[in-house]
Protein backbone atom coordinates (compact mmCIF):
# COMPACT_ATOMS: atom_id res chain seq x y z
CA UNK A 1 0.00 0.00 0.00
CA UNK A 2 1.27 3.47 -0.93
CA UNK A 3 -0.13 6.74 0.37
CA UNK A 4 0.56 10.01 -1.42
CA UNK A 5 0.31 13.58 -0.11
CA UNK A 6 0.79 16.56 -2.43
CA UNK A 7 1.79 20.06 -1.38
CA UNK A 8 3.10 23.28 -2.87
CA UNK A 9 0.08 24.51 -4.79
CA UNK A 10 -1.14 28.07 -4.65
CA UNK A 11 -1.92 31.25 -6.52
CA UNK A 12 0.70 32.66 -8.87
CA UNK A 13 0.76 35.23 -11.66
CA UNK A 14 1.30 34.22 -15.25
CA UNK A 15 4.99 33.77 -15.94
CA UNK A 16 5.69 32.73 -12.38
CA UNK A 17 6.88 29.46 -10.91
CA UNK A 18 5.74 26.86 -8.40
CA UNK A 19 7.25 23.65 -7.12
CA UNK A 20 4.91 20.83 -6.23
CA UNK A 21 5.96 18.06 -3.89
CA UNK A 22 4.53 14.58 -3.37
CA UNK A 23 5.41 12.64 -0.24
CA UNK A 24 4.98 8.88 -0.52
CA UNK A 25 4.77 6.22 2.14
CA UNK A 26 5.81 2.63 1.60
CA UNK A 27 9.16 0.96 1.21
CA UNK A 28 8.55 -0.04 -2.42
CA UNK A 29 7.98 3.50 -3.66
CA UNK A 30 11.34 3.59 -5.41
CA UNK A 31 10.41 0.68 -7.67
CA UNK A 32 7.40 2.37 -9.28
CA UNK A 33 6.80 4.92 -12.00
CA UNK A 34 5.57 8.20 -10.52
CA UNK A 35 3.58 10.84 -12.35
CA UNK A 36 1.69 14.09 -12.14
CA UNK A 37 -1.76 14.61 -13.62
CA UNK A 38 -4.05 17.61 -13.52
CA UNK A 39 -7.75 18.25 -13.77
CA UNK A 40 -9.39 21.57 -14.53
CA UNK A 41 -13.07 22.23 -13.76
CA UNK A 42 -15.31 20.51 -16.27
CA UNK A 43 -12.42 18.70 -17.93
CA UNK A 44 -11.02 15.20 -17.79
CA UNK A 45 -7.91 14.39 -15.81
CA UNK A 46 -4.89 14.78 -18.08
CA UNK A 47 -1.32 13.58 -18.02
CA UNK A 48 1.36 16.13 -17.18
CA UNK A 49 4.62 14.27 -16.56
CA UNK A 50 6.02 10.91 -15.46
CA UNK A 51 9.35 9.61 -14.22
CA UNK A 52 10.77 6.10 -14.15
CA UNK A 53 11.79 4.37 -10.92
CA UNK A 54 15.45 5.36 -11.24
CA UNK A 55 14.76 8.89 -12.43
CA UNK A 56 16.63 8.40 -15.68
CA UNK A 57 13.50 8.33 -17.86
CA UNK A 58 11.05 11.22 -18.00
CA UNK A 59 7.94 11.87 -20.07
CA UNK A 60 6.03 15.10 -20.60
CA UNK A 61 2.81 16.26 -22.15
CA UNK A 62 3.45 18.51 -25.13
CA UNK A 63 1.67 21.36 -23.37
CA UNK A 64 4.24 21.50 -20.56
CA UNK A 65 7.42 20.36 -22.32
CA UNK A 66 10.22 22.85 -21.77
CA UNK A 67 8.41 24.54 -18.87
CA UNK A 68 7.89 21.75 -16.31
CA UNK A 69 10.45 19.36 -14.84
CA UNK A 70 9.66 16.19 -12.93
CA UNK A 71 12.18 14.70 -10.52
CA UNK A 72 12.32 12.26 -7.64
CA UNK A 73 14.38 11.54 -4.55
CA UNK A 74 13.96 7.87 -3.67
CA UNK A 75 15.93 8.23 -0.46
CA UNK A 76 13.28 10.67 0.77
CA UNK A 77 10.29 9.03 -0.95
CA UNK A 78 9.54 12.28 -2.75
CA UNK A 79 8.47 13.30 -6.25
CA UNK A 80 8.61 16.90 -7.43
CA UNK A 81 7.19 18.98 -10.25
CA UNK A 82 8.98 22.25 -10.97
CA UNK A 83 6.66 24.48 -12.97
CA UNK A 84 8.07 27.55 -14.70
CA UNK A 85 6.58 30.09 -17.09
CA UNK A 86 3.13 29.27 -15.82
CA UNK A 87 0.10 30.14 -17.91
CA UNK A 88 -3.55 30.64 -16.95
CA UNK A 89 -4.37 27.40 -18.77
CA UNK A 90 -2.19 25.53 -16.27
CA UNK A 91 -4.82 26.23 -13.61
CA UNK A 92 -6.05 22.91 -12.24
CA UNK A 93 -5.91 20.52 -9.34
CA UNK A 94 -2.64 18.62 -9.63
CA UNK A 95 -2.44 14.98 -8.57
CA UNK A 96 0.48 12.72 -7.83
CA UNK A 97 0.08 9.08 -8.89
CA UNK A 98 1.93 5.77 -8.79
CA UNK A 99 1.96 3.14 -11.52
CA UNK A 100 2.77 -0.34 -10.22
CA UNK A 101 2.17 -2.37 -13.35
CA UNK A 102 2.63 -1.85 -17.05
CA UNK A 103 0.79 0.18 -19.60
CA UNK A 104 1.14 3.66 -20.94
CA UNK A 105 2.13 6.30 -18.43
CA UNK A 106 -0.31 8.73 -20.08
CA UNK A 107 -3.58 7.05 -19.06
CA UNK A 108 -5.00 7.69 -15.57
CA UNK A 109 -6.76 4.32 -15.57
CA UNK A 110 -3.38 2.55 -15.47
CA UNK A 111 -2.40 4.09 -12.14
CA UNK A 112 -2.84 2.33 -8.82
CA UNK A 113 -2.45 5.05 -6.19
CA UNK A 114 -3.46 8.70 -6.11
CA UNK A 115 -3.00 11.64 -3.80
CA UNK A 116 -5.76 14.04 -2.80
CA UNK A 117 -4.54 16.81 -5.09
CA UNK A 118 -3.27 20.35 -4.68
CA UNK A 119 -4.80 23.43 -6.32
CA UNK A 120 -2.71 25.53 -8.69
CA UNK A 121 -4.22 28.80 -9.88
CA UNK A 122 -2.46 31.02 -12.41
CA UNK A 123 -3.82 34.53 -12.80
CA UNK A 124 -3.45 36.53 -15.99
Amino acid sequence: QVQLVESGGGLVQAGGSLRLSCAASGRTFSTYVSAWFRQAPGKEREFVAAIGWSGSSTYYADSVKGRFTISRDNAKNMVYLQMNSLKPEDTAVYYCAILKGGGSVKYPSNYDYWGQGTQVTVSS
